[in-house]
């Protein structure tokens, strides 16, 4: 059987060492849209290493996103690719992140989910440097046909929206050649690129990455209800609720929570706002 559940959970945790440096966070930053207008105070923070802010996004980048590639390569786990589904991605921030780091990535497998027609896998990493925890997250991977061997079902609960008018609703537009530049950060799935890769994988055209979609949202956040300031944030939750094209519209419907947290809704202006994001929770610093 591909996945071997009880041996996966068994598996000692593997460790790597990532490096990154402004280089990347400036590419990674633009690979989601930021420098637009370019001499716009508020971008500059994010494309100009003189005045450098992180989004804690970044983290899902970090040494190439080499946490979710070692929870894929673990004991017990032997899976196609192809029938990998991100899910859910969830980043808690320990202390702002640094412009450049040397750090220790260690990944392991958390859990694992027997959906029936498909295996949830969560992987679960944490980075640390030499003054101690920066951030952890958490990415649950839907593999589909690998169900049915008998495990737990696991949590499916969704997130409520709340009843009432957004509180902010923002538009980002996603740039014809997006995906081909937030692909530098790490990710080189063909799925992004390749238009023929694309239409086997069953789409007209390649598709944005959802992590880039994902770290767009957060930006809007930041820019608008948090005064632009990365470090207020404390965690950060999403579900890939759906694809967005490059060329289209981001439309980011925004709810406050009590001045603790934000709640948002992403979807594709020009599809009738077909979700892209779901059930997307921001924590702020400072508040449990």
């Amino acid at each position: 059987m591909p996945i071997d559940a009880a041996k996966a959970l068994a598996a000692e945790p593997r460790s790597s060492e990532i490096t990154w440096e402004h280089k990347d966070v400036l590419l990674y930053h633009l690979g989601l849209g930021a420098g637009v207008p370019a001499t716009d105070p508020a971008e500059l923070r994010w494309t100009l290493e003189s005045k450098l802010h992180v989004l804690p996004s970044f983290a899902t980048v970090a040494g190439a996103g080499m946490g979710i590639m070692a929870g894929m390569s673990s004991p017990g786990i032997e899976v196609d690719l192809a029938a990998v589904l991100h899910g859910t991605q969830r980043i808690e921030v320990h202390r702002p992140l640094p412009v450049s780091g040397r750090a220790t990535s260690t990944s392991r497998v958390a859990d694992v989910y027997d959906k029936g027609k498909a295996a949830v896998l969560v992987l679960r990493t944490d980075v640390a440097d030499d003054d101690g925890p920066l951030w952890s997250t958490d990415a649950q991977l839907f593999i589909r046909g690998e169900g049915g061997f008998g495990g737990k079902r696991g949590p499916s609960a969704r997130r409520e929206q709340p009843d009432r008018e957004p509180d902010l609703v923002v538009e980002r537009p996603i740039r014809e050649e997006q995906a081909l530049l937030y692909r530098l950060s790490g990710d080189w799935n063909p799925l992004h690129a390749d238009p023929e890769f694309a239409r086997l994988a069953g789409f007209d055209r390649p598709i944005l990455h959802g992590l880039c979609s994902y770290g767009m949202a957060l930006k809007a956040v930041v820019d608008t209800v948090l005064n632009g300031d990365p470090a207020a944030v404390a965690s950060y939750d999403a579900r890939f609720a759906g694809v967005a094209y490059p060329g289209e519209t981001l439309r980011l419907r925004m709810w406050r929570l009590d001045g603790r947290q934000v709640q948002l809704t992403a979807t594709a202006a020009e599809r009738d706002d077909a979700p892209v994001l779901g059930d997307c929770l921001i924590t702020l610093a400072g508040t449990d």
